[in-house]
């Protein structure tokens, strides 16, 4: 009963930020063209073509899943030099996909700006 409560609290809440916020969107935009201003202040000035989006999705997850490679692996070897499963499991796995996201991050940025 409880978990019905929250799933039907959580989608009426995400249906209210939706709804303000495009209701507000077309109420800016219809007063900019009451008043005759110009409208492509909302359209942005750069724009990640498609193809780009998908690189960097593919990027990310490659990067993402290296480093859970990688913290395994580091893992292993902390758990066989004497540091206990539980702790050098979990503890190498996020750090190393830490370490993979920010690396991505940084090729991401790279790659917009070309």
């Amino acid at each position: 009963m409880e978990v019905s409560i929250v799933f039907i609290t959580f989608f009426i809440v995400v249906f209210g930020i939706f709804y303000l916020f495009y209701s507000t969107r077309h109420k800016e935009r219809l007063a900019l063209i009451e008043k005759d201003k110009d409208v492509n202040v909302f359209i942005g000035k750069r724009v990640v073509k498609s193809h780009i989006v998908w690189k960097i999705i593919l990027l990310n997850l490659s990067l993402l899943l290296m480093g859970i490679g990688f913290g395994i692996l580091l893992g292993q070897l902390l758990y066989s030099s004497g540091m206990q499963d539980e702790v050098a499991y979990p503890a190498s796995i996020f750090i190393m996909s830490g370490i993979g996201l920010f690396s991505g991050f940084y090729i991401t940025k790279s790659m917009i700006k070309q």
